[in-house]
């Protein structure tokens, strides 16, 4: 009896002692480490930005998997602004001549996410080049009647935020006005009712989620990293346009209510799961769904909407947990879900499992961490 009581006793402790650690507050140069280090393991592997990928079939280094990367090594030449970076994207965006996998006729938007990365880089160095097929392309859809390209939810924070960052350096509004129309279509009518669902303050990702489709436990599917393309699309459009903006506070208003929502769904030990309200559907660490509600929560105390010492202790149990937990020696990043569309794909999820993809996972990351260096 004696001994079972000391093995209890020990088995509390050690939950304690793990709940403290995440727990901790956040050390803001060791934030800066882990993210420098991670993105060092990836810019050292993928040192030939030209090179394609080859997962089923051969796609160009400039698809959404990789335009989001540079979203992250954007960010984080924002605050730490080496040269190395800035040629690896300038590099990597004139190999590709400032153009998109389909050209400037495209409307899939995982063509055009590249976008962010090329009008960042224009911002920088006032070089035309950097913009001009962003703009034609951009130009055909507002030039055009369709609002229906927006089909799943992956698609507002690969194409949003274009159009809020063309509309700002170009301080054409044209742009924003399509932004929104497209992005209302996707949240309510697509599909017959629309991929938000008011009751629960999330997103179903496409057309297939929609009730009655449920997950094992009866409830509705919503996928992690899904809900957080829109929660970091939301805050990207933010970032850009001006609060008098028409259509501002309805993504202000959309921000809040997802957050509130999504503060419900997170795990004891600071994750997110894959699906969101089912924990027992590929239930897990995973880094890619957590790392966005991270960058998208730590941008709202930055910003002023989410009061500090009621979300900071949410940051601080998820981040925390991520550099702990999904960190490698080399900077390899562990417990990435891969590609696909709902908690069954990409699995399994592990410290050492190796996804389709590694850029995308890495650029939410960094997107996280560069946020949380941020706070003070």
């Amino acid at each position: 009896m004696r001994q079972v009581r000391f093995i209890v006793l020990v088995t509390a402790l050690s939950c304690f002692w793990g709940l403290a650690q995440s727990q901790k507050d956040i050390d803001r140069e060791d934030a800066l480490k882990s993210i420098v280090k991670v993105n060092s393991y990836f810019m050292e592997k993928y040192s030939d930005y030209t090179a394609t990928s080859n997962v089923g079939r051969v796609r160009p280094s400039n698809i959404w998997t990789r335009g989001v990367y540079y979203e992250g090594l954007m960010a984080l030449y924002s605050i730490l602004p080496k040269e190395e970076y800035y040629r690896y994207a300038y590099d990597w965006a004139a190999f590709h001549k400032w153009g998109y996998r389909d050209g400037t006729v495209t409307r899939n938007a995982d063509d055009y996410c590249a976008g962010q990365t090329y009008i960042d880089l224009y911002r920088l160095n006032q070089e035309p080049v950097c913009i001009r097929k962003v703009r034609a392309n951009l130009d055909m859809l507002v030039n055009t009647p369709q609002n229906d390209d927006w089909w799943w939810i992956d698609a507002i924070q690969m194409g949003m935020p274009v159009f809020a960052k063309l509309g700002a350096t170009l301080n054409e509004p044209k742009y924003w006005d399509k932004m929104w129309d497209m992005y209302e279509y996707c949240r309510n009518q697509m599909a017959g009712k629309g991929l938000y669902n008011a009751e629960d303050d999330l997103w179903w990702r496409d057309g297939d989620f929609i009730p009655p489709y449920k997950e094992p436990n009866g409830e509705d599917c919503y996928w992690s990293r899904g809900n957080g393309w829109v929660y970091a699309a939301l805050v990207r459009v933010l970032s850009e346009i001006p609060a008098d903006e028409k259509h501002y506070k309805d993504y202000v208003e959309d921000f809040m209510a997802m957050t509130k929502a999504l503060v419900k769904c997170q795990r004891n030990d600071g994750y997110w799961n894959v699906s969101l309200h089912d924990p027992k559907n590929y239930g897990g660490k995973e880094v890619t769904g957590t790392s966005l509600f991270v960058y998208g929560m730590a941008w709202g105390i930055n910003n002023g909407l989410l009061p500090k010492d009621e979300y900071l202790p949410i940051i601080t149990k998820a981040w925390n947990s991520i550099t702990k937990d999904c960190i490698h020696e080399n900077g390899f990043l562990g417990y990435v879900q891969g590609t696909g569309k709902e908690p069954k794909d990409g699995q399994p999820v592990k410290y050492d499992s190796m996804p389709d993809f590694e850029d995308y996972g890495i650029g939410c990351f960094l997107l996280a961490g560069v946020e949380v260096y941020k706070i003070k």
